[in-house]
């Protein structure tokens, strides 16, 4: 039931580092192991370690920090993929029992996520994305003794049918952007129906409050800048709506918004300056498609995402490097499954590789080249073609 006059904050995390490839050159010897042969392990756990001193570790001790400060009233949501969990334990265990006790607060969801931040949702073949779906379930809940009815999945992307597939799961409720391409005119600060469905929620995210934290925080042209928490509150408070949903990565804090930003104090003050107005309060994504009824319902044949100014599938499939990439790990499916390798291809399948060969120019180019390791894309496609020859090469 809705609480009639309260307006609910939505707050998730999303959490994920790529496994990163070796330079990885079809001149080399590359005998053995594949997984060393195509994964650069040193920098995978160089990076790790930097964010997690950076972001992880401070961060989910503010948060813990905020849920006791406040008996409980704050509440938000992680959307933490497989791998990550992976690497917490093989580089960090110390993370992933930080992770633990918040788990154990009562205060902290765990959405549905799939395994290895994939695109396999777009799959020709579903199979993938039921089994992927299925071992985040299964991780999450022995780790976190956690069952969410909410799916976050693989960089927000929704369409009708990935909301048919996520219905038929099971789940209550699907999160994605609160793009134009959904809504038309309507706010995303109401819940929605996916159309086709009869049943599963949708929650979209506000991206202007989201991007005020995430990309504009520390913009000194910006004309919100400085961001300080009661000023963000009252914005939140004078947006209007049932709920108010801010997503965004966790890196936000510490990474990509530095700590002599001031982006950790605004954290520790955030919470208690909503907790002033009355009529605002926090929500856990689960809870919030059981409080509030639906107003409408939202729908798209095509992929929409939170990714780019487009906000569809653009930033993965939009060239022909990326789409001969994404057919080529598709057809390897059987093969690699038959020779006992899906893990080696699964790790392959991270959005990532393909993120990194996109090409597109002006704000979108740089926030692409920003996250990249390579120089170019097309330094990024020949890396990641000569992997997927090599594999293939390995599963005959």
């Amino acid at each position: 039931m809705a609480v009639t006059g309260v307006t609910s904050i939505c707050i998730y995390f999303q959490v994920h580092q790529p496994v990163r490839l070796r330079r990885f050159s079809v001149f080399g010897e590359h005998s053995g192991d594949s997984y060393g042969a195509y994964f650069d392990e040193k920098l995978n756990w160089e990076t790790f370690s930097k964010v997690a001193r950076k972001c992880y570790l401070p961060t989910n001790q503010i948060l813990l920090d905020l849920i006791h400060r406040y008996d409980g009233k704050f509440k938000f949501a992680f959307s933490i993929t497989g791998i990550f969990l992976e690497q917490c334990a093989r580089y960090d265990p110390r993370l992933l029992e930080s992770f633990v006790r918040l788990a154990e607060t009562g205060c902290v969801e765990f959405l549905g996520e799939t395994y290895f931040h994939s695109l396999c949702s777009l799959f020709r073949d579903k199979a993938e994305f039921f089994q992927q779906v299925e071992m985040h379930r299964k991780l999450v809940g022995s780790l976190f003794k956690s069952n969410s009815k909410v799916f976050r999945n693989t960089e927000a992307l929704f369409s009708n049918e990935i909301a048919k597939l996520v219905d038929g799961m099971g789940y209550k409720g699907i999160i994605t952007e609160g793009t134009t391409k959904l809504l038309v005119d309507r706010s995303p600060n109401h819940v929605y129906l996916a159309n086709g469905t009869g049943s599963l929620k949708v929650l979209l995210r506000n991206y202007g409050l989201s991007d005020d934290i995430a990309y504009r925080f520390s913009d000194r042209r910006w004309a919100g800048y400085p961001l300080t928490p009661d000023k963000y509150a009252y914005w939140i408070k004078r947006s209007h709506g049932d709920i108010v949903n801010l997503f965004m990565d966790y890196e936000t804090f510490g990474e990509h918004q530095w700590a002599d930003t001031g982006i950790f104090d605004f954290l520790k003050h955030f919470p208690g300056e909503v907790l002033k107005y009355p009529d605002l309060d926090f929500n856990t994504p689960s809870e919030a498609v059981v409080r509030h009824p639906a107003v409408g319902e939202v729908g798209s044949l095509e992929p929409v995402s939170w990714a780019d100014t487009e906000r569809d599938a653009s930033a993965w499939l939009s060239n022909d490097m990326q789409y001969e990439c994404f057919d080529i790990l598709q057809k390897l499916a059987g093969p690699a499954k038959k020779a006992g390798k899906e893990y080696i291809w699964r790790l392959l399948q991270n959005s990532d590789h393909l993120y990194y060969m996109c090409t597109k120019f002006s704000i979108d180019e740089e926030v692409h080249e920003y996250f990249s390791p390579y120089k170019n894309p097309y330094g990024a496609y020949i890396n990641y073609r000569n992997v997927l020859d090599d594999f293939e090469r390995r599963l005959m």
